[in-house]
């Protein structure tokens, strides 16, 4: 792929129910990412949408009274809506009911079965609904499937057509050796690795028409249709062109997923991928779930979070430098007192009091334009280091640390200085408003992947303006030029402007 290339793309949620909090982490991720990568001045597709077949897709719109068809379309809407709601820029919105996808997934089976790896026999197995996927012994507790426990297990015994999983692990099994990023974090490419190891079972990739009929039809059997893992992976690279060779110019790409999905993505579609004779992902990323209060979100206990309503509430920036901040390599725990008391310390108290602070001493003392350049004193190069290592690690948690630190710095910097001291005893503090203004720049352009709205605003202050007519061309300001420290020009307009993050007594009155 070329260097100015990029591709990422989250999972495809189901629409059988509305979007909650865990995958707005994962699609607001993403988006970090893709913004990160459109600053380094590279040409980014993001994509995501809506997986849309298979047997709980299908149970769920009779239960509506609805047509399969028509159920999908009100929910893909929802997921569509998360676009204005969470300030994303992806690039594509796939479907699995749409017509390009329907004829790459047959083209893809078509593909696997001339390499002899579709075959078919009768089965018997453990079935978890809600996974869409087959279950052995070991992986239920109590005969529940554990991610699923109120669903009961199905067993099912019929006929379908399979694929030949097995015929790949060793190939697998190398590329993790010797690809050690292929999936981040570390310890979940040690835990994929071991299920691998451990024997790779072919499974079925195929359903009765007669017993669930909602699915891709399979090419030359009208008597099955698709199972849904096998039909929607394909969307990774049917989103991007494929069977054309244009997609290529792309993939292979990035995959964000939750670690319900490792198996999936890091095994399955990489062995669906080298039967079909496409390149390999490039890199995967596993995150965690999101608990509330200690427990798992469900209807039953009341204690579901809906990123709409935090957005209400609080903002779309606030809601997304949350989710940046909860740990990325592992579960984190929602909690209303932990939401606010970020927003209060990092946001309120954090960086917009540092705007505001920058922008009323730069008005006061500098004639409300900023001074000549002076030198860096804030390790500004360090911390860029630091926070590029960590998003290209997708370690966002990290870069939140990065970001703080430098703002708790400069923070600090203005009461060593007390600059409101010196200019009432007649000394030059200009050097000193150059430094901050700068810093402001710097944190700014940090911010432009995470609270990108904000971050604008707090460019503005300082005359860095940043378009908005068009979402994909607000990260205008390319790294690493314009990160180097003294980009700032002496001269520019400084204006504070409204108050970047209300308290949140200010919020509720």
């Amino acid at each position: 792929m070329p260097k100015n290339a990029y591709y990422i793309t989250t999972t495809l949620p189901y629409v059988n129910a509305d979007p909650h909090i865990g995958f707005a982490l994962e699609i607001v991720q993403a988006d970090i990412i893709a913004r990160w990568h459109r600053l380094k001045g590279e040409e980014v597709v993001f994509n995501t949408g809506t997986d849309e077949h298979g047997q709980k897709i299908q149970d769920a719109a009779a239960k509506a009274g609805l047509d399969p068809q028509a159920y999908c379309d009100q929910y893909a809407a929802k997921f569509h809506a998360l676009k204005e709601t969470l300030d994303l820029t992806y690039t594509h919105f796939i479907r699995t009911t749409d017509a390009h996808h329907v004829a790459a997934a047959q083209e893809f089976w078509k593909r696997c079965d001339a390499a002899d790896d579709i075959y078919k026999k009768q089965y018997q197995v453990k079935y978890c609904v809600g996974c869409e996927l087959e279950k052995t012994d070991s992986e239920l507790v109590d005969g529940k499937c554990p991610i699923h426990p109120k669903l009961e297990i199905e067993s099912r015994d019929e006929e379908n057509y399979f694929f030949r999983w097995s015929k790949y692990q060793d190939a697998l099994l190398k590329h993790y050796e010797a690809n050690p990023g292929f999936v981040v974090p570390e310890h979940r490419l040690n835990e994929i690795r071991s299920f691998v190891s451990g024997g790779l079972q072919d499974f079925s990739i195929s359903r009765l028409k007669e017993k669930m009929s909602w699915g891709v039809p399979v090419p030359g059997d009208e008597a099955h249709v698709m199972y849904v893992w096998f039909d929607a992976l394909v969307n990774y690279i049917s989103t991007i062109g494929w069977p054309n060779e244009k997609y290529a110019k792309f993939w292979p790409g990035t995959q964000v997923a939750g670690k319900d999905n490792l198996r999936q993505q890091s095994a399955m579609w990489q062995g669906m991928l080298l039967s079909a004779g496409v390149p390999m992902s490039e890199r995967i990323f596993i995150h965690g779930f999101i608990t509330a209060d200690g427990q798992k979100m469900s209807k039953s206990l009341g204690n579901v979070v809906n990123p709409m309503d935090l957005v209400a509430m609080y903002g779309t920036d606030t809601v997304r430098y949350y989710l940046a901040s909860l740990p990325a390599y592992e579960d984190g725990d929602y909690t209303a007192k932990q939401f606010e008391d970020i927003y209060t310390s990092k946001l309120v108290n954090g960086i917009g009091n540092l705007a505001a602070r920058t922008a009323t001493m730069v008005e006061k003392y500098c004639e409300a334009k900023v001074p000549a350049k002076t030198e860096d004193r804030f390790e500004t190069a360090a911390f860029w280091e630091k926070y590029g290592h960590a998003l290209e690690n997708f370690h966002f948690d990290e870069a939140i640390r990065a970001l703080e630190h430098y703002v708790t710095t400069v923070n600090q910097a203005i009461d060593v200085e007390a600059p409101f001291k010196k200019a009432k005893l007649g000394e030059d503090v200009a050097p000193f408003m150059y430094q901050l203004a700068e810093a402001q720049r710097q944190i700014g352009l940090a911010l432009l992947p995470i609270i990108p709205t904000a971050a604008a605003k707090i460019l503005a202050q300082i005359g860095v303006e940043i378009s908005s007519s068009n979402p994909h061309d607000r990260e205008n300001l390319q790294l690493p030029e314009a990160q180097a420290w003294g980009g700032l020009e002496p001269g520019s307009p400084v204006k504070k402007g409204d108050i970047l993050f209300p308290r949140l007594e200010q919020k509720t009155a």
